[in-house]
């Protein structure tokens, strides 16, 4: 068995009462694929280094989120929250007769994936959840009502200038300085080097100014509706996903797995063999600068939790020249893990 292409996809267009979801479908179509959910103001792009060194036992279906990448945006006078975006996941799943659904997600993607298998544990056999577990706790100093206020009047404004400029071009700027906006935007999580991995489906080129380019998504999605949670909730919420597998990777320089993430993390731990937790060198973003440690951890996880179906399995490549003996020994090892697979995924 190989990796996955990055190269060798096909675009989706999942329909949705304000338009489409956005997606690419890497690898296997014969089987359902792992679900990947980007972070906050990112896009598919986001998972791009770390698709080549996956496996191709299973494909993986990267959407862009709305108002994100080359998703629709919501109608004018809406507002983006992540308790909306946890509706997507069963969108996606209706769209294709999905019964079960394996998440992937990172930052805000990674929350959606932990709220809902909280709400549908049933429909949910695996969850990898890059730099995150739970939405962040609430401010008791009230710093959330503040952000809440300064979201609402921006948003806004934003409402206004789209409405009124008839969706007037944004600031523009050149490729380098594009980079350079970004990696800032990201409190330097996305190193410049890395940005065209988020870039080239989040620009779009100026009208007015030659070799200058604007942010094409939707400046609202940056005042969106946070979802904070006291920690009860959150502990609440793990309790309800009970003993599915879970893998967490956490990046070295990153805040976002913090003390705050400890009594929800106990309680997925808690009698689960299923569960894991690691660090790795680098920032939020470790997934995509530091993809190879990263993948070190989410390849045999998704090896033992989504191995190949009976359907899928072929000799190709190396396996081909086996011999009688050691091809007859290959598929007893398979069938082996495709039962342990079924006995698991009835859990």
């Amino acid at each position: 068995m190989g990796t996955l292409s990055l190269t060798d996809y096909e675009e989706v267009k999942i329909p949705v009462p304000w338009g489409h979801i956005s997606g690419r479908w890497h690898g296997n179509r014969t089987e359902r694929p792992i679900l990947a959910i980007h972070g906050w103001l990112d896009n598919l792009g986001t998972f791009d280094r770390l698709i080549p060194l996956l496996p191709d036992c299973v494909g993986l279906l990267c959407i862009d989120l709305p108002g994100h990448g080359r998703s629709s945006r919501l109608q004018p006078g809406l507002h983006y929250s992540v308790h909306d975006y946890v509706f997507i996941i069963p969108r996606v799943m209706k769209e294709y007769g999905w019964h079960k659904v394996s998440l992937m997600g990172h930052s805000l993607g990674g929350i959606i994936a932990f709220v809902y298998a909280a709400l549908a544990p049933h429909t949910v056999d695996m969850i990898i959840s890059l730099d995150i577990l739970r939405p962040l706790p609430s401010d008791p100093r009230g710093k959330d009502v503040d952000t809440f206020r300064s979201h609402l009047e921006k948003h806004l404004v934003e409402d206004e200038r789209q409405e009124l400029g008839k969706m007037r071009e944004p600031p523009s700027y050149t490729l380098p300085e594009l980079r350079k906006v970004l990696a800032k935007g990201s409190y330097n999580s996305v190193p410049p080097k890395d940005a065209q991995h988020l870039l080239y489906r989040q620009v779009a080129k100026s009208q007015l100014y030659p070799d200058r380019f604007y942010f094409s998504r939707d400046a609202r999605v940056k005042y969106y509706y946070h979802m904070y949670i006291d920690d009860g909730l959150a502990a609440e919420l793990a309790r309800r996903i009970k003993r599915k597998p879970y893998l967490i990777i956490k990046g070295s320089l990153s805040p976002f797995v913090g003390p705050h993430c400890d009594e929800p993390m106990s309680i997925l731990r808690q009698n689960n063999p299923h569960f894991e937790f690691h660090v790795v060198e680098g920032t939020h973003h470790a997934h995509l600068h530091n993809a190879e440690e990263c993948a070190k951890h989410i390849v045999p996880f998704i090896r033992h939790h989504r191995p190949p179906h009976l359907t899928s399995w072929s000799l190709t490549g190396k396996e081909s020249q086996l011999s009688s003996k050691e091809r007859r020994r290959a598929q007893e090892q398979f069938f082996a893990r495709s039962k342990q697979s079924q006995q698991r995924s009835k859990l």
